[in-house]
């Protein structure tokens, strides 16, 4: 099994994305969207992007954990994963999300549960 992502709503009732590894791990998380349809556009703009390396942008916390954020060919960040505890780790994230981030699932946590 590979990778998803889960569409959901935040309690302010904007819209987000997270990209699961096929662990269940979240290994990217999106900004929040006003519409569903700029949330939906965030998963194809990660689609599209994540398999490219000059789209990963490699940063550290304040207190110096690496991180990294996905970003579009306009240069804006499409989503942003956990802090790492050490650079090797940071590397295997980028490439779950190399791996994970082509997936068309879409598994829509929007819809109320009947």
């Amino acid at each position: 099994m590979s990778g998803w992502y889960e569409l959901s709503k935040s309690s302010n009732g904007q819209y987000k994305f997270v990209l699961k590894a096929a662990n269940a791990e979240t290994i990217l998380t999106s900004e929040l969207y006003t519409s569903r349809t700029a949330a939906e556009n965030g998963i194809a703009s990660v689609q599209t992007n994540s398999p490219l390396d000059e789209r990963y942008e490699k940063k550290s916390t304040k207190d110096g954990h690496p991180y990294f954020n996905l970003k579009a060919a306009n240069h804006q960040i499409i989503g942003s994963s956990e802090s790492y505890s050490s650079d090797a780790a940071c590397a295997k994230g980028i490439a779950s999300v190399k791996a994970n981030g082509p997936s068309k699932v879409i598994k829509d946590k929007t819809l109320p549960v009947l």
